[in-house]
């Protein structure tokens, strides 16, 4: 079923190619495929993508340090829930993305490099997280330029959007996702799973998941189909607010995470790692069709509004 999600390689626009070598050719084909990715599925796979894996097991590994500590080392570190209160650990079962469900059956951390604190769980994490942040920051420029190409606008106006990544202006932010075992003859309430039905706020989100597996995406005419964890790619799908600003050519597509029926999947932990992709804080999102199907609205009231009904 991984195959009902597009794998794009990327190999010819990936971080090792600077900006100024990147061929018209490679970004127009690339765009191309992209864009048909985001208008059927919303999802996609981009190999060749030029992220250290390195890096990127260096954050789980820290992350799972961290998420294995006692309860009590963790409230230290307890994220509040203002709407820019951008650092700090969420407990097990606190959100719930799909209203309808229990609380998901995970745990949290969440980081902004443009507040970073003066205490961290431990100094790795804190270099880890910096590290992957920025690096997240230098992709997602990468693709929100090669998708503009393909959507035939100016290659420039989505970064532009996103002109203050990494700064206080910019909600975009790093999430750590670690989903506990579950013990044999553990009782899960009616309904209740790692994490709920729901589509992400914001424009794109790049996401790196472990070989557990469980997340599933709602594909239209197939139902929930498995998104497979696929060795050195990473996911990319379309937020809420870029269906919004595409007057829906884009799709902002439902997903899951399901307790896996594996039995040693099911009393494996999961990670994953979200870096959620934001316009600036005072943009306004006004369709690019000039048609206005849906009224102008900064970046922020919108994300106020979706924050608002998670917590």
């Amino acid at each position: 079923m991984a195959n009902a999600i597009p794998i794009i390689d990327f190999e010819q626009c990936d971080l090792d190619v600077e900006t100024e070598n990147l061929k018209q050719e490679h970004v127009a084909q690339c765009g191309k495929e992209v864009k048909e990715a985001f208008s059927t599925v919303g999802f996609c796979y981009l190999k060749n993508h030029g992220i250290s894996q390195e890096m990127i097991d260096r954050y789980m590994r820290l992350s799972k340090e961290f998420f294995q500590r006692p309860e009590d080392f963790k409230e230290k570190f307890a994220r509040g829930t203002a709407l820019k209160n951008f650092f700090g650990w969420i407990a097990f079962e606190r959100e719930k993305l799909n209203p309808s469900r229990p609380g998901d059956l995970k745990e949290t951390f969440n980081y902004h490099i443009a507040f970073d604190p003066d205490t961290w769980p431990s100094n790795d994490y804190r270099d880890s997280s910096r590290e992957l942040f920025l690096t997240c920051i230098r992709f997602t420029r990468r693709v929100l330029e090669v998708l503009s190409v393909g959507l035939g606008i100016p290659r420039e106006l989505m970064t532009d959007a996103h002109r203050y990544l990494g700064e206080g202006s910019n909600p975009s932010s790093l999430r750590s996702l670690y989903y506990p075992p579950i013990s044999e003859g553990a009782v899960l309430k009616p309904g209740q799973i790692r994490l709920g039905e729901h589509t992400d706020y914001g424009t794109i989100t790049l996401l790196f998941q472990d070989d557990i597996g469980g997340l599933e995406v709602e594909i239209p005419g197939q139902g929930f189909v498995p998104a497979v964890p696929i060795p050195g790619t990473v996911i990319v799908n379309i937020g809420a607010l870029m269906q919004r600003w595409t007057s829906d050519k884009l799709i902002a597509t439902n997903h899951r995470v399901v307790v896996p029926e594996v039995e040693f999947k099911k009393r494996s932990s999961r990670q994953a790692v979200a870096f959620f992709i934001h316009p600036d804080d005072e943009y306004i999102v006004k369709c690019l069709d000039g048609f206005d199907k849906y009224e102008p609205i900064s970046s922020m009231d919108y994300l106020r509004q979706r924050f608002d009904a998670t917590y």
